[in-house]
């Protein structure tokens, strides 16, 4: 009996700390990335290094036995290049917007991504449109976010076709790689290292496109510059690092906890990254427009909540009937091919 209490006890503190780590990192994570950018003004070699950190992380990782990732192959390569693509221009729209706008204004932008995505879900992938629920949630979110902009006396042109170019390529980025990730069948690190590293295959391309290189180069030749400075080499190194650190402990997370308990540890973070923000950092919005901030993120949880409920109505209807199936063939194949059918697709769904 001892036994079986420590080991619960055990695995309480151990999915705590994940739970407690994936928080800190996420809530944090938006304010760092703002200060590395901040300090080191070049969106495309940051996004890279984060990139090269990543994938030397998962290498390093698997190669010491601490995660297990697919193998890397062109055939997987090709077919996942495109999202690859489509992920970095999302990275590198966030970090352009991030660099010439506020915290507050990002989460704003991120938390209309769902309207977007439900309405590319309905037009493009034929799901169904949303409940009554769902829309006035998002409904709430759109009217606090119209508020935030209307209110915004930092509003710049430049900004906001950030912020437009960010909403466009996030939302592109969340329905096809959903679709990339139910038909390719990789494990969830192995998804990390083919994302992280083809995008950062990706990353010349957008230096020579938006003309960095010759900024990054000029400096390095000059020896001067906010590139050599040790403010700048520990914001850089900082956002490398959470970058990597939310990769573990998000997957991590979401295999200790519950879809409902990630998905309402995802909402919190957005509330806490506003108050740290509005602490420690004097680049956020204004009082009327941290009100609609709340307002929108108030949306998100309502959002969060319908979602989540019809996902497991959905979840628990298809497990009923497949469970009939299966009674009705009394096929021990069919059974195991089934049961991880729907284990397949859960792990998709969160």
């Amino acid at each position: 009996m001892s036994a079986i209490r420590f080991d619960s006890t055990k695995q309480y503190y151990a999915t705590s700390s994940l739970v407690v780590g994936y928080a800190l990192c996420s809530s944090l994570l938006a304010v760092i990335n703002k200060y590395a950018i901040t300090k080191f003004n070049y969106p495309g070699l940051l996004t890279a290094l984060q990139y090269l950190t990543s994938v030397l992380g998962v290498w390093g990782l698997g190669k010491f036995g601490f995660l297990h990732h697919d193998p890397f192959t062109l055939d997987n390569a090709k077919k996942f290049l495109p999202a690859a693509f489509v992920f970095y221009l999302a990275i590198f729209t966030n970090t352009n917007l991030l660099r010439h706008a506020n915290v507050d204004t990002f989460i704003v932008f991120r938390s209309l991504t769902p309207l977007l995505v439900a309405m590319a879900d309905t037009a493009f992938r034929n799901q169904p449109c949303p409940s009554k629920l769902t829309f006035l949630s998002l409904v709430i979110i759109l009217g606090g976010a119209v508020g935030y902009v209307a209110t915004d006396s930092a509003f710049t042109l430049t900004a906001y076709s950030w912020a437009f170019a960010y909403l466009v390529t996030i939302t592109t980025e969340m329905v096809y790689i959903k679709h990339i990730v139910t038909n390719l069948g990789l494990n969830t690190w192995g998804y990390v290292l083919y994302n992280n590293l083809l995008s950062l295959m990706v990353a010349p391309l957008f230096w020579f496109l938006t003309g960095e290189y010759v900024e990054v180069f000029a400096a390095l030749a000059a020896k001067k510059g906010n590139l050599f400075e040790f403010g700048a080499s520990f914001a850089v190194a900082l956002s490398c690092v959470f970058g990597l650190l939310i990769s573990f402990f998000g997957f991590a997370a979401r295999r200790a906890i519950s879809a409902t308990a990630f998905t309402v540890t995802g909402v919190v973070n957005k509330f806490l990254t506003v108050a740290i923000n509005v602490l420690i950092w004097d680049k956020h919005a204004t009082p009327v427009g941290l009100v609609c901030l709340l307002f929108t993120l108030s949306g998100g949880v309502l959002y969060q909540q319908s979602v989540t409920g019809a996902a497991s109505a959905t979840s628990q209807r298809e497990l009923t009937a497949s469970k009939q199936t299966n009674i009705e063939n009394d096929d021990a194949d069919s059974v195991q091919e089934n049961h991880g059918k729907t284990v397949s697709g859960k792990l998709v769904s969160v």
